[in-house]
């Protein structure tokens, strides 16, 4: 991921505030516009803290869901169009918020890398989507995620 180093800059789009390019590509937590109501939702009514993970191949990194909200209402993270291809073959066209790594805590780290297995899926029409499917390994989480947990006993 090229940008996963690159420092964060002021953005004249961000009105100054710190942020990268809009084609950056480093590790991010998705969360998609049309889960974002039914989470604060869940959260209000349960009075239980919603915090969002995202794993890599090698690491993840998780955000709270009240950090995330306030990174969008703030104008930090902007909005993204996104198709998504079902394997029936529809397409549907959802608005995402990726949020950088660096807004998050450390989740985990790989220490025994999982195989990569060759896969397809072929929908109804006969188109072939091919994609990696994971197979085993092993994460250890980390001192920070465990304390995100243990806040919430």
């Amino acid at each position: 991921m090229p940008d996963h180093a690159t420092p964060l800059t002021p953005q004249k789009r961000l009105g100054g505030r710190l942020g990268l390019k809009k084609g950056a590509v480093l590790p991010t937590i998705i969360i998609k516009e049309e889960d974002r109501k039914p989470l604060r939702n869940w959260q209000t009514d349960r009075k239980i803290p919603i915090h969002i993970w995202h794993a890599f191949f090698d690491e993840a990194y998780g955000i709270s869901l009240a950090d995330a909200e306030t990174l969008i209402s703030r104008g930090d993270i902007e909005p993204t169009k996104q198709v998504f291809q079902a394997p029936g073959g529809a397409t549907t066209e959802k608005v995402i918020y990726k949020i950088y790594y660096r807004h998050a805590y450390p989740l985990a780290v790989t220490v025994e890398e999982p195989k990569l297995i060759a896969d397809s899926i072929t929908d109804k029409n006969g188109h072939i989507l091919l994609y990696v499917r994971f197979v085993g390994g092993q994460s250890r989480l980390s001192t920070e995620a465990l304390s995100v947990l243990d806040s919430f006993k």
